[in-house]
């Protein structure tokens, strides 16, 4: 890169407040506006319109989309104008009309998107979230305040997922869903009340796990969500056989975590498919 490209290039029309630093070689469309707190590393692209407001840090080579706003104040009434933030990281894509708010002071003050992110039209993503790395929402999903995504998590469109939930990594949540509950690393989650299909087996084989790991999360997988037994006694069998496979553990310790969480079920468990049908036949 010569010394030009180094050069933040920033449009005429575009706002940049006093006090915004902005990396080597970011770019700054028209209409675009730049707060005064704003972080930009090398190689940001604001696109037209776009708006960065707050103290929001975003990491190299991100991209934000034409009409993409993030780091505006929490949809929260507690909310009384406090300084929070919001971070996200390298490489990212938000693509046009994507949200991403602010933390509050009486959550973790701060929201959190991690590297490679890539957040399609008109998604959003609500105050105080732990976003992994990879995490793929697609057009128009709505994530609540709150929820936590691990690595990896793809989301469908249109899904919505209910604040402080949480999504283990490597989980598939398919499109139209309701997601009102945690769910286990791994999944296949489908449903307009969603529910556990199957493990992400697409996913899995994408990131090169192994046979003979996939046939262990299969295991897993048929004790944890076996139509017989509670929820609680499935999960204590699955720790006494399975708990020394690697492949296993992120699962145990996902729970683990939050033990009084409820936790999305399957349908092999006859009990929440009866609830299930009542609620998408609605009667």
């Amino acid at each position: 890169m010569d010394e030009a490209e180094r050069e933040p290039r920033v449009h005429p029309t575009a706002i940049v407040e006093d006090g915004a630093s902005l990396g080597e070689g970011v770019r700054i469309g028209p209409h675009a506006v730049v707060g005064g707190d704003v972080t930009l590393g090398d190689g940001v692209v604001v696109g037209a319109n776009a708006v960065v407001s707050g103290r929001t840090t975003i990491g190299a080579l991100t991209r934000l989309f034409p009409g993409a706003i993030v780091g505006e104040p929490p949809q929260d009434f507690s909310h009384r104008g406090e300084a929070t933030e919001l971070a996200i990281g390298a490489r990212c894509v938000l693509r046009e009309h994507v949200t991403v708010h602010a933390g509050t002071v009486r959550g973790r003050g701060r929201t959190l998107v991690g590297d490679d992110a890539y957040f399609m039209v008109g998604s959003h993503v609500g105050h105080d979230c732990i976003v992994g790395d990879g995490v793929t929402l697609s057009n128009h999903v709505l994530v609540g305040g709150h929820v936590e995504l691990g690595d990896r998590v793809l989301v469908g469109g249109g899904t919505a997922i209910l604040q402080r939930a949480r999504v283990g990594a490597h989980a598939f949540v398919s499109g139209l869903a309701g997601v009102t509950r945690d769910v286990v690393p791994y999944a296949y989650v489908t449903g307009r009340v969603a529910w556990v299909e199957s493990l992400n087996l697409v996913g899995l084989k994408r990131r090169g796990f192994d046979r003979a790991s996939v046939q262990t999360l299969r295991e897993a997988y048929d004790i944890l969500f076996a139509s017989e037994g509670v929820f609680k006694d499935r999960q204590a069998a699955l720790r006494e056989r399975l708990g020394h496979e690697p492949v296993v553990r992120p699962i145990l310790e996902f729970m683990d975590a939050a033990p009084n969480r409820p936790y999305m079920q399957s349908r092999r468990d006859a009990r929440d498919a009866v609830a299930v049908d009542l609620l998408e036949s609605g009667r």
